[in-house]
Parts: C-alpha cells; structure tokens; sequence
C-alpha cells in the first residue's frame, strides 16, 4: 500500500537521519522524501511516499510522533491533500522536432528554462498522472537527463 506522510519537524541538525531511519526501520521502501524550511525558519517540512502494509504504519506514525524534534505527523489519506510534483526534464531537440516539443511543453503549461543547440530543459508541475503524461509524450525525442521532487503535499 502507498502512504504520504507529512511531519513537521524542528530544523535541527540529525532530525532527518532519525525520521527516515523510523521508516526504514519499519520495513518500509521510501519512493518519495523532500525535505524544505516552512515559512517559519525553525521548521522543516517532510514529505515521504512510502510503500507498507496499514498495521506497520500505524506503529510508525505513532513512534514518530514521540521523536523528540517531531511537532507533527499526519497521513493523508486519498483526497485529503493538494499534491504537486516539480520536474526538470533536459529533452534532445533539433530544429525538425523543437516544434512539436513545445507544442507539448505549451498543452501542459510547462516552461522551457533553457535552450541549448541540441536540446532543452523544461520544467513542469503537476500531479503525478500529468508527469507521467509529459513524460511518455517527451520520451520518444529522447530524455537525456532528468530530475523531479516526488510529491509534496499540504492538508486541503
């Protein structure tokens, strides 16, 4: 099963370590963690996709909420949060396929950040589904490198 797991924690160094080290630990695979100050510079905000059976995460939340620098835990379930994935995708791109390119980029409200002879780099946010769309569309020209975040997530 698939989980999202938002923790808010304090931004101190080590925090990290034992927060992916509870889920590990747990027996879970980490697909997704991101990790970035709050507006409030003494917070940091997780968040991890986890792959884990229901019972096993129970425990888990629960042993994470007693972590010391840990302020707060929460698992969206589905529909309960905006979720948004960030990805950079450098594209092969010559001047017979560099309009079809942003004829893609321009359909998913993606932005071309840099254009180089042979390729280009675009950036794009979405939900999962529309990366994986941008994705499948891109890859036929030939995806040369390729960065994304995972998803981040805040309660609706």
């Amino acid at each position: 099963m698939r989980h999202t797991i938002s923790v808010l924690v304090e931004n101190k160094f080590g925090v990290l370590a034992r927060v992916s080290g509870m889920f590990s630990g747990r027996g879970f695979n980490i697909d997704s963690l991101n990790v970035a100050p709050t507006h409030d510079a003494t917070l940091s905000r997780i968040t991890a996709v986890l792959k884990g059976d229901e019972a096993a995460l129970n425990l888990c939340l629960k042993q994470l909420q007693k972590l010391v620098n840990v302020v707060e835990v929460v698992d969206f379930k589905e529909g309960q949060a905006v979720t948004r994935e960030l990805i950079l995708i450098k594209v092969k791109a010559d001047a017979k396929t560099r309009p079809e390119i942003f004829q893609i980029q321009e359909i998913f409200r993606a932005k071309i950040v840099h254009l180089a002879a042979a390729s280009l780099i675009i950036e794009a946010t979405g939900d999962e589904e529309k990366v994986g769309a941008l994705l499948a569309l891109l890859e036929p020209f030939g995806i040369l490198e390729l960065a994304r975040t995972g998803p981040l997530a805040l309660k609706r």
